[in-house]
């Protein structure tokens, strides 16, 4: 540990894990926390955020988990206020809450569309919305927010509204990065590619894997010219990088971490 993090209070937004394991929050909460940090957890699943807040706090970095519907305005607002309140400042505000819903446009229904633009999207605005005036008064920050890299292409399975929404977050992350980089605020993005977290067995096997978790494992490593996917620790690695002062000259753009899959040819 090099302390990369010391001093600086740090928000997760979807720091649980939908099954046992790492999920990219959660290896990104702990890391934060090897690396120095104090954390502010929040996701909508309380028994899954209190158990990434034990693993921080093995660290010995303080703490503290809160649940919360973070497409709320008011949810978010109040969270990041009692961050404040309790730990003087914040400095990192990283908004990792997402899923994927498959459906083309035409086969989707509108209330569907519309979870998914709230869920991948509008839980990145109300996190920046709400950190930005805590940084400003700190004199600035890191905002890390986590896109995919169905933001960028066709990645073998119609997901047209999350798709949509993670291409917004990336270009919401730019536009944020150049408006507020006078005032030392800065605006990257996390682009994962094919990752083998819990969410692969939990979710993605029933959804789109017929319920054959091995199958569609081997079909995901098989799309990744590594010839593997990643893992939530190169996620969390990739973020503490921009959410460190070794960044302190990066904002506006993103980072790939997807095993060159964004530059094979199409599946």
């Amino acid at each position: 540990m090099v302390d990369r993090m010391k001093d600086k209070v740090v928000v997760v937004a979807g720091a649980g894990s939908v099954a046992p394991g790492w999920g990219n929050g959660k290896a990104c909460a702990v890391l934060y926390a090897r690396e120095g940090a104090t954390l502010y957890l929040i996701d909508r699943d309380k028994a899954a955020v209190e158990e990434t807040a034990r693993l921080v706090a093995q660290e010995g970095a303080k703490v503290h988990a809160e649940a919360g519907d973070l497409t709320n305005d008011d949810t978010v607002e109040r969270l990041l206020a009692d961050c404040v309140d309790r730990f003087g400042r914040l400095d990192v505000m990283h908004n990792n809450v997402g899923g994927s819903h498959p459906g083309t446009v035409e086969e989707m229904d509108v209330a569907t569309w519309d979870a998914q633009m709230d869920h991948n999207l509008k839980t990145v605005y109300l996190g920046c919305h709400h950190a930005i005036p805590h940084m400003r008064k700190g004199g600035g920050g890191a905002i890390i927010n986590v896109a995919s890299v169905a933001g960028y292409r066709h990645i073998g399975t119609p997901i047209h509204a999350y798709a949509a929404a993670k291409a917004g977050v990336v270009q919401l992350s730019r536009a944020i990065g150049v408006s507020y980089a006078k005032e030392k605020i800065r605006c990257n993005t996390v682009v994962p590619g094919l990752m083998h977290t819990p969410l692969v067995e939990a979710r993605l096997a029933g959804q789109r894997g017929n319920n054959d978790a091995q199958a569609l494992i081997a079909k995901r490593n098989a799309q990744v010219p590594m010839g593997h996917m990643g893992d939530a620790w190169d996620i969390a690695y990739a973020a503490l990088f921009l959410a460190s002062d070794e960044a302190k000259y990066v904002t506006a753009t993103e980072i790939v971490v997807d095993g060159g899959l964004v530059m094979s040819a199409p599946v």
